[in-house]
């Protein structure tokens, strides 16, 4: 690996040893350990069929990597595993113990367009009792068991228990190109009957994929991600959307959502395909994809051995406006060092670009750089918030995104390698995108007035086997 390749690597966001990354799987806590499964293609560059790899962590932050354990073995995979999620049963296993089902789409393409014709999604389930080793693969929803008014596009089940039922939600794409949800019921989590759809009052793109659930200090969120939004100067920026409807009513009382109630969930150029999970203590926890399916960016300078990566778990709250707020789980913080000011005139030089720089008490106007490279402003007559990049080699084609913001308060950017998030006002709005800095250490600058400004280098290991 050349040194500025290295210098590319993240220390705690995760990222394949080697090939492509995509949309984050089957993310939960199975006997105290947290599994991230993710859309895996470690032939990358050459062409190949999606399996899942998967990370594993007792805390959170060092990771270990245990390879591609879904990989396609049956014909009603036969051309990719693709997207899914999580179920932890309490005492579904054959000994009493908990089991966990891992719920993914096989992929089959026939001769077509894929979209209208010439593909199969199935719906297919695999138990583990470990979460290491798996079952063998079991069928549960085939084309036949779809409304017949949909394309051959219906993926990623995400499944979850509800007083004492379980349920299935499914992106889909209608005959007319329109997106919807599917939802499923099942008293066991294998046989499923359809229930019905959520679906918006007026069209809302073409197709809504990676539909999660959110349910979170009794409020209830459909997060979906649509494909086919018309891009706006300040909303709808990226070539797919990543967000959420909140549902008053509940999700299982749920049959149509207002579209102008849609809230993106991540502003920056790299955000996609966001799962949630509960953890043990209840939290209610995010991840995602750190990319975007078919923009015509390079996501991946030549010569780098991997492509992509994962945003840092997020804790979901719920503000006092109903809206859901995102910040790094506290475990993140256990990678700070010691603290360095950041001048607000001047700025500072960190010896890695690894480091948590944080904002507090801002008043006004804001300037903040990276190695000159990537832009913060914020101006509080226009009410924008701007990230930019200056340099076109660390942009990797990449140019400027813009947040409406009525005021900013306070920052915290962590930058990892390639990755840089930024949070605004404790997690109202984020910002996620990928870089590819050229400077052997990292050139923060800095012109603001606010009550404090300081920085850490964050420690830890590229989470690799």
């Amino acid at each position: 690996m050349s040194p500025t390749h290295e210098r590319w690597t993240p220390r705690f966001h995760l990222a394949p040893r080697q090939g492509w990354l995509n949309d984050p799987n089957g993310l939960c806590q199975f006997h105290g350990t947290y599994h991230v499964f993710y859309q895996a293609a470690p032939a990358w560059p050459a062409s190949g069929k999606k399996g899942w790899g998967h990370f594993a962590s007792r805390d959170l932050v060092r990771w270990e990597d245990l390879g591609e354990p879904l990989v396609p073995s049956i014909p009603e995979d036969a051309d990719g595993v693709y997207s899914g999620s999580a179920l932890v049963v309490a005492g579904g296993a054959p000994d009493g113990g908990d089991l966990l089902r891992l719920y993914y789409t096989g992929n089959v393409k026939y001769e077509g367009d894929h979209i209208h014709n010439g593909r199969d999604a199935n719906q297919i389930m695999v138990t583990s009792e470990d979460g290491i080793s798996l079952s063998e693969k079991k069928v549960l929803l085939r084309p036949k068991d779809y409304p017949s008014d949909l394309t051959r596009h219906v993926r990623d089940p995400k499944v979850w228990e509800q007083g004492g039922r379980y349920y299935m939600v499914l992106g889909a794409r209608r005959s007319d190109d329109v997106g919807d949800v599917l939802l499923y019921e099942s008293s066991d989590a294998v046989e499923w009957a359809y229930r019905g759809r959520i679906e918006s009052r007026h069209p809302f793109g073409y197709m809504w994929e990676c539909p999660n659930v959110i349910q979170v200090d009794g409020h209830d969120y459909i997060v979906v991600c649509p494909q086919g939004l018309p891009s706006e100067p300040t909303r709808w920026q990226n070539l797919y959307q990543a967000g959420y409807f909140p549902l008053p009513r509940g999700i299982l009382a749920t049959t149509q959502v207002d579209e102008t109630s849609f809230v993106e969930l991540d502003w920056g150029f790299d955000f996609y395909a966001p799962q949630v999970f509960k953890d043990e203590k209840g939290r209610c926890i995010l991840i995602g994809w750190m990319g975007m399916p078919d923009a015509d960016y390079t996501s991946a300078p030549d010569g780098l051995a991997w492509c992509h990566c994962l945003t840092v778990p997020r804790e979901v709250t719920v503000g006092e406006d109903g809206l859901l707020r995102q910040w790094p789980v506290t475990e993140i913080d256990g990678l700070r060092g010691f603290a360095e000011p950041v001048s607000p005139s001047a700025g500072a030089i960190l010896p890695h670009h690894c480091a948590d720089i944080e904002l507090l008490g801002i008043e006004g106007n804001l300037e903040m750089g990276l190695d000159g490279q990537l832009e913060l402003s914020f101006s509080a007559s226009e009410g924008l918030l701007r990230m930019a990049f200056a340099d076109e080699k660390a942009a990797s084609g990449r140019t400027e995104r813009v947040l409406p913001l009525t005021a900013l308060h306070e920052l915290r950017v962590l930058v990892d390698g390639s990755a840089v998030e930024v949070y605004v006002n404790h997690g109202e709005e984020v910002l996620s995108t990928r870089w590819f800095p050229t400077a052997d250490t990292l050139l923060v600058t800095l012109h603001a007035s606010c009550e404090s400004a300081r920085s850490w280098e964050m420690g830890g290991e590229p989470p690799r086997a």
